[in-house]
């Protein structure tokens, strides 16, 4: 069996951090080698050293990186994962965003930044639709921005199809409105109803770039169970990236697991894991 020396470790751990912010301690080792050992295999490689000079070759950089991405980010995500951020965006946060009168034009726009395969942004598009239906005195068109650092995640979330089994958390009158069942009762597959996936729009992004890439401020971002794999440094300047990308007084969600309690960025605390940028 094939082992990752150190020295390649080392030269991957250091690459790795540099190009998506993640750090690889010591003690991941021997997961980078299992996510990676595919990859030996399908480039026909006899062993780490060699993968780590055609990664690093002209050639490696530009066909091998995103393949990389896809083994050594983690995807996991659920609909209506962390239920409470979504009643707490509905009942608090989206009133006191139309209150303070920043919504532009009728355009609420949201941001999943990791979205991964798609499970909250499509929380979101059924969550606000609701909400839209419940409140028809706001008359707003929410545009949902959904982005993720793997292409291959990305191209599932464009799809909007699921199995039967992923879509057990979203509550039952939801799944009736905006849930499409297949005909094919040997395949049992969902696929995310047209409006609703009309309200997402995804695209790539690495959140070590300096520029996004948009240029529209947000009212609210999740940002969920990502900025955990980032040291203290690199999530201090994620978030204040995120900072420069919300209208005062928008919101900020994170993760259950992960806190902003010492970081030097512009946002109160208004519930658990939930944030507010300073400023109205």
């Amino acid at each position: 069996m094939m082992r990752l020396a150190r020295k390649d470790f080392e030269r991957l751990s250091r690459f790795i951090y540099s190009e998506l912010g993640i750090k690889l301690p010591d003690g991941k080792t021997t997961m980078l080698e299992g996510r990676l050992s595919k990859r030996l295999r399908q480039l026909g490689l006899g062993g780490y050293g060699e993968y780590c000079e055609y990664l690093f070759s002209p050639e490696g950089r530009e066909d091998e990186l995103v393949h990389l991405i896809n083994a050594v980010t983690t995807n996991k995500t659920d609909f209506f994962r962390e239920p409470t951020h979504f009643s707490y965006l509905t009942q608090m946060a989206l009133p006191e965003v139309f209150r303070q009168g920043t919504v532009e034009r009728g355009k609420l726009n949201i941001w999943s930044a990791g979205c991964s395969s798609g499970e909250e942004p499509y929380t979101l598009a059924m969550v606000l639709s609701e909400f839209c239906l419940q409140h028809p005195e706001v008359r707003i068109t929410p545009q949902i921005l959904a982005t993720d650092i793997s292409a291959r995640v990305l191209e599932m979330a464009r799809r909007g199809v699921y199995h039967l089994d992923r879509v057990a958390p979203v509550p039952l009158p939801l799944r009736r409105k905006y849930l499409l069942k297949s005909k094919d009762k040997n395949n049992p597959l969902v696929r995310i109803a047209p409006p609703q996936r009309h309200m997402v729009r995804f695209g790539r992004l690495n959140f070590m770039d300096e520029d996004f890439g948009f240029n529209e401020r947000q009212d609210v971002i999740f940002c969920r169970n990502v900025i955990i794999y980032f040291d203290r440094p690199t999530q201090e300047k994620l978030v204040n990236k995120f900072c420069r990308q919300l209208v005062p007084g928008g919101y900020l969600f994170l993760g259950h697991s992960e806190s902003l309690h010492g970081c030097d960025v512009p946002l109160i605390q208004v519930a658990p894991t939930v944030y507010r940028l300073l400023g109205k």
